[in-house]
C-alpha cells in the first residue's frame, strides 16, 4: 500500500508545528528531521500519483478510439502486438 500524498503533506506540517513548538533541543532536531522525511516521502507520492494518472489518461485514450475495431484495440495491450501483421 503506498502513501497519499496528502497524508505526508499532512504529516510533514504536523512534525514541522511540532519542531517549531518544541522547547527541547533533542525533541526539535527529530521533529525537523522527521518533516523532511515526510517531505521527501510526499515528493514521491505526487510522482507516483501524477504516473498513475497519466496511465490513465492513456489507457482512455487508446480505448476510446472509435475507428479502431475492437481486435485492433485489443492488439495495443497484447503481449505479442505485432500479431496479425504478418507476411504471407
Amino acid at each position: 500500500m503506498y502513501l497519499s500524498s496528502t497524508l505526508c503533506r499532512a504529516q510533514e506540517a504536523h512534525h514541522a508545528e511540532r519542531a517549531a513548538t518544541a522547547q527541547l533541543d533533542n525533541v526539535r532536531a527529530i521533529a525537523t528531521k522527521a518533516a523532511l522525511a515526510w517531505g521527501h516521502e510526499a515528493l514521491s507520492a505526487e510522482q507516483r500519483e501524477a504516473r498513475h494518472s497519466r496511465t490513465k489518461h492513456i489507457v482512455a485514450l487508446a480505448t476510446l478510439d472509435t475507428r479502431k475495431s475492437r481486435a485492433e484495440r485489443d492488439r495495443l495491450f497484447s503481449e505479442k502486438p505485432d500479431r496479425g501483421f504478418e507476411s504471407p
